[in-house]
């Protein structure tokens, strides 16, 4: 794994100024909608002179959120209709042709942005790219590709949510996406991938995983084997992949040991002046764990596999979270990501891994 590869470092790696980066944000998506994704744009316009942003939604809402900024560097584009959080996604593609998702996405499909970012509902998003933007040659579905923190470096884990039952050929078209995505954006020329399993022997395991490692073996990837749910934050592997059940159970289940650590630290500090002078003490080392493990520095995960990018921001996120979502989209934007995907499929088909 490379020195330094840090979501910590991710977002400042775009710094050339010589080409514009053209994002189109779903101001609507999320929780609180134009009041985080006009904040987060004017945030993330300040410290990227490159960037022009296409903010889509109701224009009154974001034109309010703007006040009387003037720059050049964004556009409004009004879209009549909103998807809610909880809609179908059926519903919302079949029925809502002008909302501020469709319609951002629909810019990444006509050439005129290079990427779009959406905090919205996840199924709507996903089915609404996979329609408009298409799947690249060699792969069936998108797969949801986030970085999480580990000793050492970041590990960029997939499926987290989108396929709830993959085939042995869809894992390993995951593991291909996951490391290409991986060696651009981390700078690692052969990321190494790892199968999450319920053990590291050969003999465990189900049919579709073993038959997933048959195919890993074949490739040239950087195939290490099986790894194990505790493996993902160990910096075992660049890569772990897995399918989008166990994936979303992992990663809400770390979630979940997260806040209760947090919980529990708090309760311990609290206890009495004696723990509160601790606390006061430990305070410069708190807030350095805090920073390393702030779920917010890794938003923004890639929807792979789509003949576009499309970066999913959580739900609930603030203006810091959903700047480190376009600052994602245009990371990928730079790197090529749905290119590189592309050929290094194509060459892995050539040499005969079939898919």
């Amino acid at each position: 794994m490379g020195v330094g590869a840090t979501r910590d470092s991710a977002p400042e790696t775009v710094q050339d100024t010589t080409l514009s980066v053209r994002i189109s944000l779903d101001a609507m998506g999320g929780d609180y909608g134009p009041a985080v994704t006009v904040s987060a744009a004017r945030h993330t316009l300040k410290k990227h002179p490159e960037l022009r942003l296409w903010l889509v939604g109701d224009q009154d809402r974001i034109q309010e959120q703007l006040g009387d900024t003037v720059d050049e560097r964004v556009q409004v584009v009004h879209a009549s209709e909103h998807i809610a959080m909880d809609e179908s996604p059926a519903v919302a593609l079949r029925s809502k042709k002008d909302s501020s998702m469709r319609v951002a996405i629909n810019l990444v499909k006509n050439g005129q942005v290079d990427a779009c970012v959406s905090a919205g509902n996840t199924g709507a998003l996903m089915a609404i790219a996979r329609f408009v933007l298409r799947m690249l040659p060699g792969v069936d579905r998108p797969a949801i590709c986030s970085a999480l923190p580990g000793v050492g470096a970041d590990t960029h884990v997939l499926d987290l949510g989108a396929n709830v039952d993959s085939s042995s050929e869809q894992l390993f078209q995951f593991a291909v996406m996951g490391s290409v995505l991986t060696s651009a954006i981390l700078n690692v020329e052969r990321p190494t991938v790892g199968l999450l399993n319920i053990g590291e022997e050969e003999i465990k395991g189900n049919d579709r995983v073993k038959q997933a490692a048959a195919l890993l073996m074949q490739s040239d990837l950087n195939y290490i084997g099986f790894v194990e749910g505790s493996d993902i934050y160990h910096g075992k592997a660049d890569v772990i992949v897995c399918d989008g059940f166990v994936g979303n159970v992992a990663l809400k289940a770390s979630e979940g040991v997260a806040n209760m650590l947090t919980q529990f630290a708090r309760e311990e500090f609290s206890q009495g002046p004696y723990s509160q002078l601790a606390a006061a003490m430990a305070l410069p080392v708190l807030k350095r764990l805090k920073r390393r493990i702030d779920p917010r520095r890794y938003n923004g995960a890639s929807l792979l596999g789509l003949r576009g990018i499309v970066v999913k921001s959580h739900g609930g996120a603030d203006e810091l979270s959903f700047a480190y979502a376009i600052e994602e989209a245009m990371l990928e934007v730079e790197k090529n990501v749905p290119e590189h995907t592309a050929s290094h499929l194509e060459s892995l088909l050539v040499e005969g891994v079939e898919t």
